[in-house]
């Protein structure tokens, strides 16, 4: 079996709002990465441990970004409607349809 590689979250659908790219957002927000790395190029091991330790950073939060201390809640409200305006300005519904 080939192992898949990340595009990066700059080259990842819907300007990162994906599994993956959500997971390097909230790196960026925990401080877990600097908002410079993309991930581009990384392998699947390294994506897991990444999605562990973000996982490990939410859970004094309960995975909420209303519980996120005052900084935090402004780093993530920051990057999350950058990338929601911009991928709306190219075109992306965040509506369900009958097929989603």
């Amino acid at each position: 079996m080939t192992e898949q590689f990340y595009v990066g979250i700059d080259q990842d659908q819907n300007e990162g709002l994906t599994h993956l790219g959500r997971i390097v957002r909230d790196a960026w927000v925990f401080d877990i990465l600097p908002e410079t790395e993309t991930c581009a190029g990384w392998g699947s091991t390294q994506m897991q441990i990444l999605y562990e330790k973000v996982y490990a950073a939410w859970e004094p939060y309960a995975h909420l970004p209303s519980r996120l201390p005052d900084e935090l809640r402004e780093r993530h409200t920051r990057l999350y409607s950058q990338a929601i305006a911009t991928a709306k300005q190219k075109g992306w519904d965040n509506e369900l349809k009958d097929d989603d």
